[in-house]
């Protein structure tokens, strides 16, 4: 046998990645799971609506029993879905949910994408989701997405009717049938097809379910056990799916693992119907290509010969495995042989950087390691010739780090704002700078290392993003994305500033800078007859990452009662307008973005009375900010606080939503927080869900909660009782304040209310009866209890005027 030398070369070079996160290497369990995956060539597709949907038990079987490329389409990223984990609302939790389902396919092995589709909140009606969300753009998502992924099989959630539950469910059902069709249709999209070939699954099915009340299942439906156990992983993929599922933690889906035998059922939607198996008819083998029964059998017998002590001596059998499948087509099997002779030689390379943040332009410090872990008598030499340093022949020993530290110089990149939120997006869907770019789950690394890895006389080519690595006293080492900035942001607290009357307010803008010595100007614009003092102020940033709080006083004036305040920043002859903003849990990659530097800023005809008010948080919400900036004093209680407090203190208490739903201490709260009300406080619960509840009476009399919602937001909101407290004091309230909504007016209203009760307003979306479970209010003692399921949450950070002069009359009380 002839010698042969192994040489790693690793280029560098400005280029387009995959996510950033650091590289796993794989187990020698892995290794086998992917040789035997290797053999496997065919995919499947999984759609629904929104990240939490997708059956994670079945994606895990389907990926790593089954063996098959599995991916999985949610169409939108749940923007409009509530948050158990803190206040982001909209896009930012879209930001959120996009990660948790990106941890999730970590865990069972599946591919994630998306389509540019907005979730703007629960929707009734397939009808009306696929007008909001436009319905042929989506479904040329959808068909983009299957022409490059090319399944055999497509896989729904959801039914196309109401037993969806939810009008994006029965919606994303709608679109995937359609796109089955069209995605085969050289007709439909044809300018797809400069980049990719029209694809004919072999059919599409649905995985019927039982749950939630409903049982769509039935005996005469194909059925697969995914309950099954796999010795390599340790695990079932009951237990696997549970772990894939608790990623969710934004919507509270920690789960617990189940065992043994899970059956999962599927009903013909279109295409060739299958009589016994999901997978009748399909040749998922190498033999249906031409010379792949020859492929077939290298793979299986490098599965019997692999050794899981000495991965190394696969090596030669997998690089004449490597040489064939490089002559097919199979792009994705071309992938999977380079990532097991890198881990079976024991390669491993990553690229950081010193800093996380960087302005285009700049020239950055970045750590290149290299290390072969292979055994000291390995007989091959490993080195590294590393071009943009120009250091060359680094001789690899055994087990031993290499590092070079080349200096890498920005140009052109972009920042890294998430890519469907660079331009606005309207009610129902994102817009895209690039439609390339369309269905990937987050944006390509600004920059990446190419190592091109010559063994034998084969070369792998793998990119390795550039990324920033830490060590935290808690967490260990972390990864992050490399973020690029502007060279200096601006950054508002809120989103939406409320003024009342003419009274003027002090606004604070945050300067960053991202490069050192940054000097220029800040000016605040203003709605027409506003003014701003100053109207300009001066500004120096001498050392990256140092910011300045400049104040400016807004005062309304003039006939404009709402607009947008924008702060533009001049630093020589370019004008930046872009802030900052980080989202940081520990289950998620830290996420950076740059939100226009502006805010809605709204003149208010309001009264307010009383001023001290207590909040007690839920699951997470800003409407304690938002009145603060009318003028109210909140102070934030815990649940201990509560109970060591004197409240009486406190001219009203409310709480945060769904603080019934999440905080068990509401059982030690509760009875003095309606002792408080008896005594004459005034005490207000914003929405809960009816399911967890953690304690059933959460008022002085009884009532319970549905699942009912008015999802319209601007639905015709009725004074059923107009001449109640609440609508009078201390401002009038009248249909005009129910203007503007958005989303929704609210969700999971109050029901079967005892007659102490008085329900305050009457609304419905259409065609829907008449719901008075939005509001209720009840005079207990000598104070006054108020449960309102009104989506407050939203309505005050957006600066909905109406939604503010309604709550100051519920959180007041005439003397």
């Amino acid at each position: 046998m002839n010698s042969r030398r192994y040489y790693v070369f690793l280029l560098l070079l400005l280029s387009f990645s995959v996510k950033a996160q650091e590289f796993n290497q794989l187990n020698s369990s892995e290794i086998r799971l992917g040789l035997q995956k290797l053999n496997v060539v065919g995919s499947v597709l999984y759609i629904a609506a929104h990240p939490d949907d997708e059956n994670t038990r079945l994606l895990a079987y389907l990926a790593k029993e089954k063996k098959l490329r599995t991916g999985y389409l949610s169409i939108t990223r749940g923007d409009g879905g509530q948050n158990l984990i803190g206040t982001e609302q909209a896009e930012l939790l879209g930001l959120i949910r996009t990660q948790e389902l990106l941890a999730a396919r970590k865990v069972d092995g599946a591919e994630q994408f998306f389509t540019r589709a907005n979730d703007f909140g629960f929707s009734k009606s397939p009808e009306e989701s696929l007008k909001f969300w436009g319905k042929e753009q989506i479904l040329e998502d959808v068909v983009w997405v299957i022409r490059n992924f090319k399944p055999d099989v497509i896989i729904t959630r959801f039914p196309e009717d109401e037993r969806a539950g939810h009008g994006q469910h029965s919606a994303s059902a709608i679109l995937a049938r359609e796109a089955f069709i069209a995605a085969a249709d050289s007709k439909r999209f044809p300018d797809q097809l400069k980049q990719v070939k029209t694809w004919q699954a072999k059919r599409i099915v649905w995985n019927t379910f039982n749950f939630g009340g409903t049982n769509t299942t039935a005996s005469d439906q194909l059925t697969i056990n995914v309950g099954l156990y796999n010795p390599l992983l340790g695990k079932s993929y009951g237990e696997i799916a549970a772990e894939s599922r608790t990623n969710h933690k934004s919507q509270g889906f920690g789960s617990a693992s189940q065992r043994g035998d899970f059956m999962e059922f599927f009903r013909h939607v279109a295409g060739s119907k299958a009589k016994t198996d999901l997978f009748e008819g399909l040749d998922f083998s190498w033999g249906k290509l031409p010379d792949g029964k020859e492929i077939s059998t290298l793979i299986k017998a490098a599965e019997n010969i692999f050794d899981a002590t000495q991965p190394s001596k696969s090596v030669e059998s997998l690089l004449k495995i490597k040489r064939l499948i490089d002559q097919t087509e199979e792009q994705q099997k071309s992938e999977e042989i380079n990532k097991l002779i890198l881990a079976c030689a024991g390669i491993w390379f990553e690229m950081t950087s010193n800093e996380p943040y960087y302005a285009a332009g700049d020239s950055i410090a970045v750590k290149l390691q290299a290390i072969a872990r292979v055994p000291t008598d390995f007989k091959y030499d490993v080195s590294i010739n590393e071009t943009l340093s120009k250091q060359t022949g680094l001789k690899l020993s055994p087990n031993k780090i290499t590092t070079v530290n080349p200096l890498v110089k920005f140009e052109t990149l972009s920042n890294t704002q998430p890519y469907w939120l660079r331009l606005p997006q309207s009610i129902g869907s994102y817009s895209l700078t690039n439609t390339n770019e369309n269905g990937m789950p987050e944006n390509k690394d600004p920059f990446s290392a190419i190592f091109n890895v010559q063994i034998g006389d084969q070369k792998i080519t793998v990119k390795r993003p550039v990324v920033y690595k830490y060590t935290d006293q808690v967490r260990g080492e972390v990864y992050q994305h490399l973020v690029v900035a502007p060279p200096v942001t601006a950054s508002l607290t809120e989103k939406a500033y409320v003024f009342n009357h003419n009274t003027p307010q002090k606004i604070s803008v945050q300067l960053q800078s991202f490069r050192d010595n940054i000097a220029g100007r800040a000016e605040v614009q203003v709605p027409a007859g506003w003014s701003v003092t100053p109207k300009t102020v001066d500004f120096t940033l001498q050392k990256k990452g140092g910011f300045e709080v400049k104040e400016f006083t807004i005062t309304p004036g003039g006939n404009v009662s709402n607009g947008n305040m924008t702060v533009n920043i001049r630093v020589g002859n370019q004008t930046f307008n872009q802030g900052f903003k980080e989202i940081k849990y520990d289950h998620i990659p830290a996420q950076s973005l740059f939100p226009k530097a502006q805010a809605q800023v709204a003149r208010l005809d309001i009264k307010t009375t009383g001023k001290k008010v207590a909040y007690i948080a839920g699951a997470g919400d800003l409407v304690g900010e938002s009145l603060k900036l009318i003028g109210y004093d909140v102070t934030n209680l815990s649940a201990e606080q509560v109970l060591s407090t004197d409240l009486s203190a406190f001219d009203a208490i409310v709480t945060g939503v769904r603080l019934y739903n999440t905080n068990p201490d509401v059982k030690a709260m509760q009875p003095k927080l309606l002792d408080y009300v008896f005594k004459g406080g005034v005490l207000l619960l914003q929405y809960n869900v009816s399911n967890p509840l953690l304690i059933q009476n959460m008022g002085p009399y009884p009532f319970r909660l549905n699942r009912d919602r008015v999802t319209q937001e601007d639905a015709e909101v009725r004074l059923i009782n107009p001449e109640h407290p609440v609508l009078n004091f201390p401002n009038k309230i009248t249909a005009r304040d129910f203007e503007g909504w958005i989303q929704e007016r609210g969700l999971y209203f109050a029901t079967e209310a005892d007659a102490a009760y008085t329900p305050i307003l009457s609304t419905n979306d259409t065609g829907e009866k008449p719901n008075t479970g939005s509001l209720l209010v009840a005079n207990h003692g000598k104070g006054k209890f108020v449960y309102t399921s009104l989506s407050f949450f939203r309505q005050l950070p957006a600066g909905v005027p109406g939604a503010y002069r309604l709550f100051v009359n519920l959180i007041s009380k005439q003397k």
